[in-house]
């Protein structure tokens, strides 16, 4: 057992080194996924690239100094997670780790989000990652791997206007804590990483309402910081290397955890307020967050004869 800069003690299997052995990264076209898919590359690691942007995904691939491959796959369809899972293992070898990092979120009041789109951030964050974990799981136990779910601090305290991002980070959370005890007897090893504030387009569209600004423009100065995506996937990075239990980016949030049960009632103070002097934010109609979120809502009406937007 030990420390890492950016997550707390973990069992580490000897003669399990980065270099040479196999990722797995969904959502990876862009962000953090993509960011995190280089760094593990650039320390030597075969990467496989799972997202829904197939040029996207190519152009990324391309990038990497180590073999890659980029594999355009919806991780709410378990054939299609199965097929590239049994072409990763054709391809590159079997996977010893693999990082559930696909993800979209909704910005918006509860009643006025479409029943299908919150169902659909549900189905990607939280199922999608049941899915990924169910898909590689065979691989990681003969590897005796490392499987990273990637939660956020949403899970400490939700925010109102992101009730299915919430929800979805939470149950994905408690997903990750469940599995753990069941795979740790064959050598697998789960992580969790709990992201803040991270600059991807994502955070740009929260930024845009008044309600979950505010919730960031009243935390203390530190935790409003913005982190870049390399610099997330620079503590990823180091946390998988040592194969962490639990990742924090920034390390600092690891001394949030005693204090989750008091956030709740910070973020409602903050938002009762808020609400009061913007009450247009409760008619609001929900929006997709970020590029990769928008192109995944357009891509699956397509594929159900809606048009993109509807």
């Amino acid at each position: 057992m030990h420390d890492t800069p950016g997550g707390r003690r973990g069992h580490r299997t000897p003669g399990l080194p980065l270099r040479g052995r196999v990722a797995v990264v969904t959502g990876a076209a862009r962000g953090v996924g993509e960011a995190l898919a280089r760094s593990l590359s650039d320390a030597g690691m075969r990467v496989a690239l799972l997202g829904r942007e197939r040029e996207t995904l190519e152009v990324a691939a391309g990038s990497l100094p180590a073999p890659s491959i980029c594999i355009e796959s919806d991780i709410t369809d378990r054939a299609a997670l199965a097929d590239a899972a049994r072409r990763v293992e054709a391809e590159l070898g079997p996977a010893s780790v693999v990082v559930a990092n696909a993800g979209i979120a909704v910005r918006g009041p509860f009643d006025r989000t479409a029943a299908e789109l919150w169902q659909r951030v549900i189905d990607v964050n939280l199922t999608g990652s049941a899915n990924t974990a169910r898909a590689f799981l065979p691989q990681l136990t003969a590897t005796r791997g490392y499987f990273l779910q990637i939660a956020s601090t949403a899970a400490f305290g939700a925010a109102p206007m992101m009730s299915a991002y919430c929800a979805s980070k939470a149950g994905a959370e408690s997903f990750a804590l469940a599995l753990r005890g069941e795979v740790e007897p064959d050598g697998v090893q789960v992580g969790i990483a709990y992201l803040h504030w991270t600059g991807t387009d994502m955070l740009n569209g929260m930024d845009d309402d008044p309600v979950l600004a505010a919730l960031r423009r009243n935390q203390p100065r530190p935790a409003r910081r913005v982190h870049t995506a390399d610099q997330v996937a620079r503590w990823l990075t180091q946390g998988i290397t040592h194969r962490a239990t639990h990742i924090y980016a920034p390390p600092w949030l690891r001394w949030c955890q005693p204090l989750r049960p008091l956030f709740p009632a910070f973020v409602t103070r903050i938002t009762r307020r808020e609400l009061r002097d913007h009450p247009s934010a409760l008619s609001s109609p929900a929006e997709v967050l970020g590029t990769g979120g928008r192109v995944d809502w357009h891509s699956y009406q397509a594929e159900r004869g809606f048009m993109p937007g509807s």
